[in-house]
Formats: C-alpha cells, structure tokens, sequence
C-alpha cells in the first residue's frame, strides 16, 4: 500500500474537487509505503493526449521557428532524412521524452508516430518506443500514423505491430494497461481517403482508437485547394468524424463545424504550445466545452514546440484562451490535461484519483517563493513557476519519480545517448 500524506490540497480530477485527505494507492509491490506531500498538493497524473517523441530530437532547427507549415514539414523531413530514422533513433528519442514527460508530471503520453521511411523496420521502431516506455515506468499510447504512406502499406504495417506487441488484447491495451496502440493518419492535408478507410478497418478488427490532426493552418489550405472543401467535410464522409476517433488542434474552426464535431462524438485535443509560437492558430476551447465536446491537452512536438512540459502549456492555454472567446478557469484547463486527456484514450481509469483510477499521481510541491501569496495552490500550480518540476510522481502505484529525479534511469546519461546517436553519420 503507497499513502500519501500531509498535502495542503489534493486536487481529484474533476474542477469542483479539492479536499484535504490522505491519498492511497493499491502499490504493484504490495509494500507499504509513505510518500512525503508536505509543503505540497496531489493531482492525479497528467496525460499528454497529443505527443510526437520522435521530435524530441529535432528541437530548435534552423528554418523551424515561425514559418508556415509547409515550409516546416519540409524542413523537418530533412532532418529525418539526413539523421536516419530507424528502432534505435526512435527508442532514444522516445527515452527522452518520456523521461521529460515524466519529470514534468505527465504519467501517460499518446505518440503520434507519422514517420515511416521507406523500408525501415516498423515494428522495430514501435517496439523501441515501447521498451523506452516500460524501461522508465511511463504508460505509452502508440500511434501508427500516417503521412504520405501508401495506404495497403500503413494497413499492413499497423497490423504487424498489433500482433507483436499485443498479440492477445481486444482492445488494444495491455493487460497491465502500460501500453495502448492506436491508429491514425496525420490529416487530410496529407493521406488520402483510402489510408483512412484502411485504417478505420484495422482499428474495428482490433478494437482500437482512432486519432488524426485537423484544422490546423496547413490542413484547411491544402483540403480546400485539393478538394474544394473544408477538412471535417472531408472527415466526415470518410467516416472519422465518430465516437471512437480524437480530433488534435482544431485551430479553424467554425461555430457550425463545433456543433457538428459536439453531435459526432468525437474528443478534441488542445494543442497550445505547438500552435501558438509557431503561428498556427489557437483553438477555441471554452467554445468546445460549451458545446459538450470532451476537449484534452497535448503539448505536440518537439519540432514545432521545443519542450514536452504540459503543465507548462496548460499555462499558456490559460493565457491564450482570452484570444478566442471567455478565459479559461485554471481548474477546467488541469482537468483538460487530466480526465479530458483520458476520455480521448477511452480509459476512464486516467486522469483522477477517485475510486477505481489507476493509480497514477504527482506530487507539488507550493511552498517556495514562485508560490508565496497564491491564494488558490490548485489554480497556482498552472499560473505561478511554469517551468516547475513534481517531487513525486507515482504510475500504476509505483515511484518514478522521488525527490525530483527518476527512479529507473539517469536523465543525463539519456540526453548523452541521443545526442551521441545525433552526431553519428548516417549509415
């Protein structure tokens, strides 16, 4: 049994839930354990509902930084080129950023994974993605996405991943509940309406989630010059606009399409710290909201957004959402990087620490100068220090993270690893 004790607040998972009382968690070693909290508040594990790892190594490329989309995505197929994409790239950028994840409180990251050179191993580069997850004690959602694959190819390939690494789940998570797999193509921008089909029919055999970007700057340009119509036209009669898929960014949005997306089903995810610096657009969430539409967190790449701190953007989403209509409370925006991040994974186990979660939490510690006078430490935790790191982070009731260092592996000796990798010539 792992107790928590002596926190100022613990903040459950749902914007009207504060309260005072121990936390305690079912621990996987069956030893009893106390955590220290302190001087602190517990909030449940954040979930970073839209990640692409591999970015993580591609941060601050020249060319990268406030240019238009297009000319993005080139510049950063280059560097996946020149570099080369292979398990063993994956596997060390993904250990980073999960390491990053982890230490920045987030306990479960969804990877978009959209590339896929030609002739690389792909179940390789999955299996290294998970590995790095499991080896650091994070929850991983991994996506086979999609970008200007070859549709029968994607299919196949995300086929093959299920069947190796859960070859006995029905519904695409792990018994243990560490990995998720998932499925979905980068936007109408870039697949065509046959990789969609394709992989909406891997994801019924299986019983997977769906997950694609839309309405970003570049995915409502290209859909209306390739199509003449708008992306979630297009999503729609392709069959992705349904209960089981997330839609991420959702920057262009009109008030018709918002209640198109609220009768459909479908969850949204937020994506602050990618869009706004690059100049991309901001979503307007609080009219998501209004609308009934489950609405999570993502912080995106480290190729357009530099850092994977979503408490950091949950910050900037607070900042920002005065942009595009009312501003947002504190506590919706921490739920939104919790439980709203979750209802998009369709685990209802994440993202709060009622009866019945997971079992991952953080604890914060509230009481250094960047949080003296906060009169509210729930709201404080998003407004004040954006950059602050948990002392305690707990998945699946397991330490991670102790005293603001991981438990399972050294941060340093990872960030050595990749940039050794980084500087190696192209085989």
């Amino acid at each position: 049994m792992l107790r928590i004790t002596g926190a100022r607040a613990v903040f459950a998972g749902n914007t009207d839930e504060t309260s005072t009382t121990d936390v305690v968690v079912a621990d996987a070693s069956q030893q009893d354990q106390i955590l220290d909290a302190r001087g602190g508040v517990v909030t449940p594990g954040l979930v970073n509902a839209h990640h692409h790892l591999l970015q993580s190594a591609f941060r601050t490329l020249p060319g990268t930084r406030g240019v238009p989309m297009r000319e993005w995505l080139g510049v950063m197929s280059a560097a996946y080129d020149r570099v080369g994409v292979d398990p063993e790239l994956a596997g060390l950028a993904a250990s980073v950023g999960l390491a990053e994840a982890l230490l920045s409180g987030v306990t479960t990251v969804a990877d978009h994974h959209l590339t896929w050179p030609a002739g690389s191993d792909d179940v390789g580069i999955a299996q290294a993605v998970a590995d790095a997850a499991r080896g650091l004690g994070a929850r991983l959602v991994f996506v086979r996405g999609s970008a200007r694959d070859d549709p029968q190819e994607a299919a196949d390939s995300a086929t093959r991943i299920i069947e190796r690494l859960l070859p006995t789940a029905s519904t695409g998570v792990s018994e243990d509940g560490m990995l998720q797999l998932a499925v979905g193509p980068a936007g109408v921008h870039s697949d065509a309406k046959e990789t969609f089909q394709l992989l909406a029919e891997v994801a019924k055999k299986f019983g997977l989630r769906r997950r694609t970007q839309a309405n970003e700057q570049v995915d409502v340009e290209i859909a209306l010059e390739r199509y003449g119509r708008r992306p979630l036209d297009l999503l729609e009669e392709w069959g992705w606009l349904e209960p089981d898929v997330t839609l991420a960014h959702l920057c262009d949005v009109t008030p018709q399409e918002i209640a198109r997306l609220a009768a459909s089903g479908i969850t949204a995810t937020h994506a602050p710290g990618c869009d706004v610096p690059m100049g991309w657009g901001i979503a307007p969430v609080a009219a998501l909201l209004e609308q009934g539409i489950q609405v999570g967190l993502g912080t995106s790449g480290g190729g357009s957004n530099d850092a994977g701190h979503l408490l950091a953007d949950a910050r900037l989403a607070l900042q920002v959402s005065a942009l595009v209509g009312p501003v947002l409370p504190a506590r919706t925006v921490l739920s939104m990087a919790t439980s709203g991040s979750a209802a998009g994974l369709g685990r209802p186990e994440l993202g709060h620490l009622r009866e019945g979660s997971a079992g991952d939490l953080c604890v914060w510690d509230v009481d250094g100068v960047a949080d003296a006078g906060v009169a509210d430490p729930i709201a404080g935790l998003l407004w004040a220090s954006p950059g602050r790191r948990p002392r305690h982070v707990v998945v699946a009731g397991r330490v991670v993270v102790r005293d603001y260092q991981l438990v399972n592996a050294d941060e340093h000796d990872l960030a050595a690893a990749l940039n050794r990798r980084l500087n190696q010539p192209k085989p």
